[in-house]
């Protein structure tokens, strides 16, 4: 197993195909040049070791070092070593609405981004806890299964939108019974559910498949995203709004937040409603949930003991440097006489 220590160094070979329109754009300018300096007769026996192979063959080297410092920058590291893990914790799975509701902007940036704000917020307080993410609107994707490696959880929580589910609604009790199986695997009572959602639209069926999993030991928590003055859903057209969504009688669909449908699926779920207009406060609120929880051990495999491997590709760049010094731009007369090689000007 291998990883990059910095991998934003990777930016730098980026400019490898650059240097090479550079030496490109050289090497015809200097062919430019001699030609009206004197005619190519001439230039033969005034340049009658230059050679175009040796000046390629040059700046073949220097790419090859400068991609070989980048990397040395990047620093690859290998595991040796793969090790079982022992570790204490709960399972958290997060369902998320991805309705188009979501998109309302009556709490900044709008309710999704809010929604994703407090997913991040609450994971910072996490400690060897497995998180999972389920999205859905008119149906239930499970987007990541249950896992500790939370830079992996952030960065799927930065592709959500509306548009990752096709066929709009609430379809939270299909999200609840795929959560069940998701956190089936563990009978203690460790597991929780955290709904993140407007409240909008969520049928008479959450509550009953909130009830099932509180019978499961799972705890159902739910929290409000939006308020209930409600707002407009914006139409976006290259980042601008250029109208909000209209109903059949072509009147703004104005959406709101509904507490008391999340606060009756909470409570169906033996767990409690959260408001979420402050997130330093959801988090902490949550991170007092998790110290009262019965830890569950499990076992998770990773590698340890990375090397690192920077030194593999400083001294290849070195090596190519000094034969970059040693390899001069003219010909090389020993060669010409080996009859499998027959360098031209």
């Amino acid at each position: 197993m291998y990883e990059l220590d910095k991998p934003k160094y990777l930016m730098l070979l980026i400019a490898v195909p650059v240097l090479f329109l550079g030496y490109g754009s050289l090497y015809v300018w200097k062919r430019r040049k001699r030609k009206k300096f004197a005619d190519p007769v001439l230039l033969q026996r005034l340049l009658p070791d230059s050679s175009s192979q040796k000046y390629w063959l040059k700046a073949f080297l220097m790419l090859l070092a400068f991609a070989a410092l980048a990397m040395a920058m990047v620093n690859p590291r290998v595991g040796t070593q793969l090790k079982t893990v022992k570790r204490r914790g709960v399972d958290v799975v997060f369902l998320l609405d991805v309705s188009k509701s979501m998109l309302a902007e009556d709490v900044a940036p709008n309710r999704l981004q809010r929604a994703v704000q407090l997913i991040n917020r609450i994971i910072d307080g996490l400690a060897g806890d497995r998180v999972g993410i389920i999205i859905y609107a008119g149906r239930a994707y499970n987007l990541l299964p249950l896992t500790t490696d939370y830079a992996a959880v952030q960065f799927f929580l930065k592709t959500v939108d509306t548009d990752m589910v096709p066929s709009q609604g609430t379809a939270i009790a299909t999200a609840l019974q795929m959560t069940g199986k998701v956190l089936s695997q563990d009978a203690q009572k460790n597991r929780f559910v955290i709904v993140l959602s407007d409240g909008e639209d969520h049928g008479e069926n959450a509550a009953g498949a909130a009830e099932a999993l509180a019978r499961d030991g799972i705890h159902v928590f739910t929290v409000g995203i939006g308020t209930t003055q409600g707002g407009p859903i914006p139409i976006r057209d290259k980042g601008r709004v250029v109208d909000y969504k209209k109903d059949r009688k072509g009147e703004t669909v104005v959406t709101h937040m509904h507490p008391e449908a999340l606060r009756a699926i909470s409570a169906a779920g033996a767990g409690n409603y959260v408001y979420g207009d402050n997130s330093t406060a959801v988090a902490k609120y949550f991170k007092a949930e998790w110290v009262k929880a019965d830890k569950n051990e499990f076992e998770s495999k990773s590698f340890t003991d990375y090397k690192n491997q920077f030194q593999w590709f400083l001294g290849l760049a070195l090596l190519l440097l000094v034969l970059d010094a040693l390899v001069l731009e003219r010909k090389t007369r020993w060669i010409e006489r080996l009859p499998i090689f027959n360098e031209g000007s």
